[in-house]
């Protein structure tokens, strides 16, 4: 179901709305396809059709229309259609899978922020997901008061999470933190506050060290 051929690999990048997530992935996905590595591109919510669908349920509207404990369904729902349409094959054939957020958002945003409770999302997680991790995780840390202005300048309809308030992006944060510092093996807290250039740096020297793989700036 989740078997890896060999040189392939999951690489996510995580963290607070507005740290910089789109830009970092877009970046490392053109570097390591310029190092002809066969390489996808994904995000979550999303990554397939149907999960494009639910992700349109998820991140736009009122804040209020689902509690957290439905969110977290509707994200392990789209989670499965990413894994199983998207992410599992294209590691079965080889290639390497960027994600844009994938299971510690639900973590930090449903599990935490949400009071949903660790525990809860990872019975719901072992059910959807089973064993299957990311080779790195790429925690990008910025205080979330300069993160909300960043997704406030950015626009667009897909803000109902930032309209959670800022208390609510202050758990998020600790969250990652939290999951970035408990597991240093799996993943890298990265500051988000220096420039696209500085921050790429970072997560270019946390790839060859953790990957092995040298990517060109």
């Amino acid at each position: 179901m989740n078997t890896r051929q060999s040189g392939a690999g999951f690489i996510v990048i995580d963290g607070v709305d507005g740290a910089g997530k789109g830009v970092q992935s877009r970046l490392l996905f053109d570097a390591m396809q310029a190092q002809g590595l066969e390489v996808i591109l994904s995000r979550e919510p999303g990554g397939s059709p149907g999960a494009e669908e639910i992700r349109r349920l998820i991140v736009a509207g009122d804040v209020e229309k689902w509690d957290s404990l439905t969110e977290l369904l509707l994200i392990y729902a789209a989670r499965r259609s990413h894994l199983v349409d998207t992410i599992w094959p294209a590691l079965s054939a080889g290639k390497w899978v960027i994600s844009d957020r994938f299971a510690d958002s639900s973590r930090a945003f449903q599990g935490v922020a949400g009071d949903v409770g660790l525990e809860q999302v990872e019975l719901v997680h072992h059910l959807v997901v089973g064993s299957f991790k990311p080779d790195l995780t790429l925690i990008l840390d910025l205080d979330p008061a300069i993160s909300l202005r960043r997704a406030q300048q950015r626009g667009g309809h897909e803000d109902r999470f930032e309209k959670k308030g800022l208390s609510y992006q202050e758990k998020v944060r600790g969250a990652f933190r939290m999951l970035a510092l408990k597991s240093p093996q799996t993943h890298a807290l990265i500051d988000a506050s220096e420039t696209v250039e500085q921050v790429q740096a970072r997560i270019f020297d946390e790839i060859k060290k953790r990957l092995g793989i040298e990517l060109n700036r």
